[in-house]
């Protein structure tokens, strides 16, 4: 079965079963997989967490209140496990907008028939939509009480290159091996 710019679209802030569902299968998996990354010397605790692509794909894949769902509890399971509490809840709401981005984008573009063209067009989005998710972390200024530079140097900029990693490899793999299971289904 063929997507076309015909085809009716879920509307963009659907809840159903299958959101809360989507959603909640996505934050277990990325708090189980997000506890195998490591630290990055010489940051505030940004990690390098390869689960993070899970974000943006299930934004893409499953909608924005999913990927919000995702991203926000997912990161927060973590942080709670990784004995952080929730000294950082603006880095959980931070990965849940990146899946929200996610999902709005891909909402709106149309779909691309040209395999490879989907692939890079999926991997620039989710690179897009965790660069301006991520910039809620500068809310660190007034959480964590730091200034302006090291929220760029040490907080921002190593998670940005370490996400945009993930992202830009994981995320476009995701979805080259779900884009068959969702053509037979019918999603």
């Amino acid at each position: 079965m063929s997507t076309d710019a015909t085809t009716p679209r879920e509307p963009v802030l659907s809840l159903s079963s299958r959101t809360v569902v989507y959603g909640a299968v996505g934050a277990a998996l990325y708090a189980v997989l997000g506890l195998f990354s490591f630290l990055i010397p010489g940051t505030q605790a940004v990690q390098v967490r390869p689960a993070f692509a899970l974000v943006p794909f299930f934004g893409k894949r499953f909608g924005v209140i999913a990927g919000l769902f995702t991203g926000l509890v997912g990161n927060a399971i973590i942080d709670l496990i990784s004995g952080y509490g929730l000294t950082y809840w603006n880095w959980s709401v931070a990965n849940g907008l990146v899946g929200a981005l996610a999902g709005l984008l891909f909402a709106y573009l149309p779909p691309i028939a040209n395999e490879a063209l989907r692939l890079v067009v999926t991997a620039l989005g989710a690179l897009l939509a965790t660069a301006v998710g991520l910039l809620f972390v500068f809310t660190d200024i007034w959480v964590q009480g730091i200034d302006v530079t090291t929220v760029i140097s040490i907080n921002y900029l190593p998670a940005l290159i370490s996400d945009a990693i993930a992202v830009v490899i994981l995320v476009p793999a995701l979805d080259a091996i779900w884009e068959p299971l969702s053509k037979r289904t019918g999603r």
